[in-house]
C-alpha cells in the first residue's frame, strides 16, 4: 500500500501556469466556425426582432397620441374659458341679447370657416 496516495491527472486539476501568470484568463484553441449559426436560426431571430420593433413602435405611437390628446383637451379648455371670459367682459358693457347675438353670429363664421 505504499502506492495508496491518490493521483490526480493534470487535465482535471490544472494548477499553476509555467510562466506565472495565474490572473490571466485561460486560453482555448482557435476554431472559426464556433460563432456562426444556422440559416434558419438568424432568420428566425431576425422575424422576432421586427416583431419586437413593430411593438415597441405600436406603444410608442400609443402613448404619444394619448399625450396629444391630453395636450388637446387642456388646450380646448384654455380656449373655451377665454372665450367665456370675453363674453362675460361684453356682457358687462352691453345689452344681454345682443351678446347672445354676437355670440350666434361668430358661431354661424367659426362653421363657415372651417
Amino acid at each position: 500500500m505504499a502506492n495508496s496516495a491518490p493521483t490526480v491527472s493534470p487535465l482535471t486539476t490544472p494548477g499553476l501556469r509555467k510562466n506565472g501568470k495565474q490572473w490571466h484568463a485561460k486560453k482555448s484553441a482557435f476554431r472559426p466556425t464556433t460563432g456562426q449559426t444556422s440559416y434558419e436560426k438568424r432568420t428566425a431571430g431576425q422575424k422576432a426582432m421586427t416583431a419586437m420593433k413593430a411593438k415597441e413602435k405600436e406603444m410608442k405611437d400609443e402613448k404619444e397620441d394619448r399625450r396629444q390628446r391630453r395636450t388637446q383637451a387642456i388646450k380646448d379648455k384654455r380656449a373655451a374659458k377665454e372665450e367665456k371670459q370675453r363674453y362675460e367682459k361684453m356682457a358687462e358693457k352691453m345689452h344681454a341679447k345682443r351678446v347672445e347675438r354676437l355670440k350666434r353670429r361668430e358661431k354661424r363664421n367659426k362653421l363657415l370657416k372651417s
